[in-house]
């Protein structure tokens, strides 16, 4: 008969921390969803977007914090320059071509992300964010999910399981 320390699991305390970028941050962009052809998405439309960031780790820092939210200066600016006054469409948009006429001729700032729609907009935005939060935290952290808002009726998010 197996002993009952063998039938337990041992867990390991998760500390999470949250950084929110609210819709007054200035992320308005506009999205097509091409593929939302039974729906009004399929046009250009705009949302000034909210986003959630969720960090774990299982050791605080030396100042017994998850994640230091001053290391995310560069991750903003990138939020900025992908979400700030901008036009996102995915890269198999069959209207790439008009996209891109009017991106040359300077009417948008075009942004061609692999797909579009909330939550392809957080999986995008959780791998490129994730990857900052591995390198400043030598491992420590891990980026748990991004919750996108298009307002506040809406959200999607994008979640390691």
């Amino acid at each position: 008969m197996p002993s009952p320390k063998s039938d337990q699991t041992i867990s390991r305390p998760i500390f999470k921390s949250v950084k929110k970028y609210d819709h007054s941050e200035g992320l308005s962009c506009c999205f097509r969803q091409w593929r939302a052809d039974h729906s009004h998405c399929q046009f250009l439309h705009g949302y000034a977007l909210a986003v959630k960031f969720v960090f774990a780790t299982h050791d605080l820092d030396d100042t017994n914090w998850c994640f230091d939210f001053g290391g995310l200066k560069d991750v903003r600016a990138w939020l900025h320059s992908y979400f700030d006054h901008t036009t996102i469409v995915a890269e198999d948009d069959p209207h790439m071509a008009t996209f891109e006429g009017l991106a040359a001729n300077r009417l948008i700032d075009l942004r061609v992300l692999p797909a579009v729609g909330c939550e392809a907009v957080a999986q995008f935005i959780h791998k490129h964010v994730s990857a900052v939060v591995k390198e400043k935290t030598n491992n420590r952290v891990w980026l748990e999910s991004v919750e996108i808002s298009e307002h506040s009726g809406n959200s999607a998010c994008y979640q390691l399981t």
